[in-house]
């Protein structure tokens, strides 16, 4: 039989990140008897939380948000049981130091034009900023420009954005959604971006954030994939991949035993991917793809968390403006199981930022300390009961102009073996709905060579009021 007509049965999921997760998830629901490998003792990858050692509290490695676009993700919580964990909000609050505040809301207008009166009121922009903003936006209403070596710092100075126009909006927006500056992000990606979130439709925009720790979160995951039969295999490595050609199946072997597999799914970061090539087997197109992996590079996210002995601040979340820390996410309020913990946790998010990677401890906690103190009076008042620092260096892949041109499709130079990871071709940035599509690419790449095509990918929100003249 040749080998494309097999049909696979069993597959290996090597990462159990959300790409590894929406691939095993999909795979299991179908039938197939999947084996998910992580050499971590948790999933969700870079979406995970764990008990910090110097607080004794669950934090996680950095705050996640979702947005009502992300129909991949959002289609991997329905299927984990997980969408209850989800605290939806139609308002982002901006605020100035001083404490002045700005609320962007959609307003009952059809979009694009259901967040202008937001925009209009919005005490943060001057009115040469809000006609600039109208103006950038309005390039996006027809579609996505084509990805080309333009920056989108140059195309910000090309369109004349005042500089409040920057610093208060798109610098905001891009560096929390896009994680990278923008004199090294792709024009594409950051349209992308803003015609989603702000002219696609209402329903698009809307903000959600995990009511739970993110290893809860992902936790369903786990319960998910053992109702289905799947075996898991936390805290486990890979050592050795090899063919086993007269069988048509992969052997895999880790440190503590040697199994086979009809298909695998490479579900790792880049640089995870870059370890790996060298113990895979010789084929056309290995040269090529160790090459493209090469050429990606990464973003850096810091937070700092921070427990007083009261409420600093009535808010949930806010983007904070021209200071170094970027937004904030009182977790007190946020998840329900902190109501009656002592202290009042908030966590305050600084994006792209190189600067402050090498900034010890100490250095950030007080830097987030006397930023806070701009917007929040009462810190000064407040007692500061414990902190801690996350910085993840490998947060996410950066976003330059003409990346799509390396990034590689799940379909590998090897039989039956799939990739994925926001990195690869998901058509998204480095998100967590890229990661989610990407797993789904890989499953549906999988099916397709065993003659048992499914489709897993979700479409897109359609657009609402006159967008619909613009698809």
């Amino acid at each position: 039989m040749p080998e494309a007509a097999r049909r696979i049965e069993s597959v290996a999921v090597i990462g159990a990140g959300v790409a590894g997760l929406a691939a095993a998830q999909a795979l299991a629901d179908c039938g197939y008897k999947v084996r998910l490998i992580e050499r971590r003792p948790y999933v969700g990858g870079r979406a995970s939380s764990y008990e910090h050692p110097g607080t004794g509290e669950i934090i996680d490695n950095c705050q996640h948000l979702l947005f009502g676009c992300c129909t991949n993700l959002i289609d991997l919580y329905r299927r984990i049981g997980a969408l209850d964990k989800l605290r939806w909000f139609d308002e982002i609050t901006m605020i100035e130091p001083g404490g002045r505040r700005s609320v962007l809301s959609p307003a009952p207008l059809p979009a694009p034009l259901h967040n202008s009166l937001g925009f209009l009121t919005a005490h943060a922009f001057s009115l040469a900023d809000k006609i600039a903003i109208a103006r950038g936006l309005n390039n996006f209403i027809t579609g996505i420009p084509d990805d080309t070596e333009e920056n989108f710092a140059h195309w910000l100075a090309r369109h004349k954005q005042t500089p409040g126009a920057i610093k208060r909006f798109w610098e905001p927006v891009l560096f929390a959604a896009l994680n990278e500056e923008l004199d090294k992000t792709s024009v594409h990606y950051a349209a992308k971006v803003c015609r989603e979130l702000f002219l696609r439709s209402p329903e698009a925009g809307r903000m959600a954030i995990p009511s739970v720790p993110l290893s809860d979160l992902y936790g369903h995951a786990l319960q998910s994939l053992n109702a289905r039969g799947a075996e898991i295999n936390l805290r486990t490595s890979v050592t050795q991949i090899k063919r086993d050609d007269q069988n048509q199946q992969w052997a895999i072997e880790t440190e503590t035993e040697r199994f086979v597999s009809d298909a695998i799914i490479f579900a790792v970061p880049f640089e995870a991917m870059a370890k790996l090539l060298p113990t895979l087997p010789e084929a056309p197109g290995k040269e090529a793809l160790t090459e493209q992996v090469s050429q990606f590079s990464h973003a850096p996210i810091a937070a700092i968390h921070l427990w007083f002995d009261r409420e600093i601040t009535d808010l949930e979340h806010a983007s904070m403006l021209d200071t170094t820390i970027q937004w904030l996410f009182n977790k007190s309020k946020l998840q329900p199981q902190r109501h009656a913990e002592q202290g009042y946790y908030i966590e305050v998010v600084i994006s792209v930022l190189r600067s402050v990677i090498p900034m010890q401890r100490q250095e950030l906690i007080d830097l987030a300390l006397k930023e806070l103190a701009l917007f929040f009076p009462m810190v000064r008042e407040a007692k500061l009961l414990k902190g801690a620092v996350t910085k993840e260096v490998r947060a996410t892949f950066s976003i330059r102009p003409q990346l799509d041109k390396i990034r590689p499709t799940s379909q590998s130079p090897w039989p039956n073996i799939f990739l994925a990871g926001d990195w690869t071709a998901s058509g998204w940035p480095a998100t967590m709905e890229g990661a989610a599509r990407s797993g789904y690419l890989a499953a549906e790449a999988l099916t397709q060579s065993s003659n048992n095509t499914q489709k897993f990918l979700q479409p897109d929100l359609p657009p609402t009021g006159l967008m619909r003249l613009f698809k």
